[in-house]
């Protein structure tokens, strides 16, 4: 004999009947059929998340919306004007350096733009420049690495 899919049953004790109730006094839940007594709980009328009037959780959450980017990568930005007034012709400037002067935070990479004027020659060695810092330091004589 083979096993068709109505030969099939679950283990005994695994199953259990499920409790009608509502179906009077004689037997277990019947009267209030286990809501208590009166109100909208009662009734069957309770909206999904109704907490008895409480401010319900989906409402006491921030309305922050929007998506923050784990990877977006966020420069420490300098400007030429700022080169300018801290270094001398024919120094090279470098993440490390900026940082022990205290021109840039120690986070991030940092990136040159080109506000600002530059008549010394500057070597930059930095993560990312503008162009029109490029070519404000190369007008001046400089070099970007």
């Amino acid at each position: 004999m083979t096993i068709k899919l109505h030969h099939l049953k679950p283990a005994e004790g695994a199953t259990k009947r499920r409790k009608r109730v509502g179906r009077g006094d004689a037997g277990k839940g019947g009267k209030t059929a286990g809501r208590g007594t009166k109100g909208s709980g009662a009734r069957g009328t309770v909206p999904a998340g109704f907490e008895g009037g409480q401010m319900p959780l989906i409402r006491r959450q921030p309305k922050r919306r929007g998506f923050n980017n784990p990877n977006k990568v966020v420069f420490a930005v300098i400007n030429v004007a700022r080169l300018e007034a801290a270094f001398e012709a024919g120094d090279v400037v470098t993440r490390d350096v900026l940082v022990q002067r205290g021109l840039v935070k120690k986070k991030g990479p940092v990136k040159v733009l080109g506000q600002g004027d530059l008549s010394k020659a500057l070597t930059i060695d930095v993560e990312a420049v503008s162009s029109i810092a490029r070519e404000k330091i190369e007008a001046a004589g400089g070099s970007v690495r």
